[in-house]
């Protein structure tokens, strides 16, 4: 419960024959073929079924992955319940035109058509058909609601190349039931900690009440910004990204509000940043583990140009953070966070194209206790005259010892006279 490992089978060395007959085999002999159980509910990490009518077949619903150093496509990869990522491999086609219309991979229809999701993993039961989608709606309680797909396709020319990046994702959304016939959906996310944030995982926010990852703008190979892809944001981790945004020609001053807020709209992505979670466990649900990002435009007054627009041009998302808890163990969590933007003028005749940065920073506010100090020392204090004894029978032994030298040659000088 508090993220504690499992604690390990002890193996005794009575034990051991018998694990040994149950485990130690060669890693390159084939386990039997036995026929998978299902459980009567999903569980994480398990395949998505699906069902096609036609055959009467039951198959799963698979999420292409790249393979190898070249990024070819598999197919046959499932995809895991409750497993939300995004995938992207590489396809090539000796002849593009052929296959644009034979080739399942190449076909929407094939992502979706003739086959259904179960709601659970029943063997001998068909549930009723569904819309079949790619973003899955989850309900603790009840299996599967809904799926849905979405396509986002590009015209390619055939002289071109004959080579065509495909992008692949799977969403679960938890749908959370608030009050009778009502509910809301929730995007299931990994935690980034618990409770404490992890160096590298990534920022959690909120968009329209949905939890997301924090991203920033993204460039292509070739310096233009992509209109797809970000970088997500990781805790602890300072970034640093810049691309071209590229333009119309615009010529009527009217059109510089067009201007800025399509700029606006391309560092905030799809998603919109309203929200923080201050912990990397944070519940979508809990209002209190929450916290709103600090916004600051920046001015669209000009200076010294009538001509000019000013649109911006960086993008600083500033976070403060901190260690809480025992000195043992701290756990990290956020204490505040604000996009600030910076413009600049810009006229109306030369905005084909307007290079953009976005800075992610992140400063440690940990207040460090003082540190433990050692045993207490001892102070003496001793009077002024505390030798004063010691001094005085020094005196009367020296004393004494000149009175002793003094009649000892007074004896000699006698006894000198007395002789002659």
């Amino acid at each position: 419960k508090l993220n504690y490992f499992p604690q390990p089978q002890d193996i005794e060395e009575s034990d051991f024959v018998e694990v040994l007959e149950k485990y130690g085999r060669h890693s390159f002999l084939a386990p039997s073929q036995v026929q998978p159980s299902f459980s009567a509910f999903y569980r994480a990490g398990d395949p998505i079924l699906i069902y096609f009518d036609s055959s009467s077949v039951l198959s799963m619903l698979r999420q292409p992955v790249k393979m190898g150093a070249s990024g070819l496509c598999v197919d046959g990869n499932p995809a895991g319940f409750l497993d939300s990522k995004s995938t992207s491999c590489t396809r090539f086609f000796a002849n593009l035109r052929k296959s644009c219309m034979t080739d399942p991979a190449l076909d929407a229809a094939s992502y979706y058509r003739d086959f259904t999701v179960l709601k659970v993993p029943i063997n001998d039961t068909i549930m009723q058909s569904m819309k079949v989608i790619y973003e899955i709606e989850y309900s603790g309680t009840s299996g599967i609601q809904s799926v849905s797909v979405q396509f986002k396709v590009t015209n390619i020319s055939e002289n071109s190349r004959s080579s065509l990046q495909q992008h692949f994702t799977v969403h679960f959304w938890v749908s959370i039931p608030i009050l009778p016939g009502t509910r809301t959906l929730s995007h299931m996310l990994p935690r980034s900690g618990n409770p404490g944030y992890i160096t590298g995982a990534p920022l959690l926010i909120a968009s329209s009440g949905a939890m997301q990852h924090m991203s920033i703008l993204r460039s292509e190979s070739d310096g233009s910004c992509s209109r797809f892809l970000r970088h997500t944001v990781q805790f602890g981790r300072n970034m640093r990204t810049g691309c071209k945004i590229s333009l119309s020609p615009i010529l009527e001053d009217s059109n510089c509000s067009y201007m800025q807020q399509k700029l606006y709209k391309a560092f905030q992505g799809t998603n919109r940043a309203e929200d923080f979670a201050i912990t990397g466990n944070a519940h979508s649900s809990q209002a209190e583990e929450w916290m709103t990002i600090l916004i600051q435009n920046c001015s669209v007054q000009a200076v010294n140009c009538t001509s000019c627009c000013m649109v911006p041009v960086t993008l600083e998302i500033q976070i403060l953070w901190t260690k809480v808890g025992l000195l043992s163990n701290p756990q990290a969590q956020i204490l505040g966070a604000r996009h600030f933007y910076q413009c600049h003028p810009l006229k109306f005749l030369n905005t084909s194209v307007v290079p953009v940065t976005t800075v992610v920073t992140f400063t440690d506010m940990t207040d460090w206790p003082e540190p433990p100090r050692g045993q207490p020392q001892m102070h003496w204090k001793l009077p002024f005259d505390i030798f004063f004894p010691f001094k005085v029978a020094m005196n009367v032994e020296r004393s004494y010892r000149g009175d002793l030298a003094g009649y000892f040659l007074l004896i000699l000088i006698i006894s000198s006279i007395f002789y002659f």
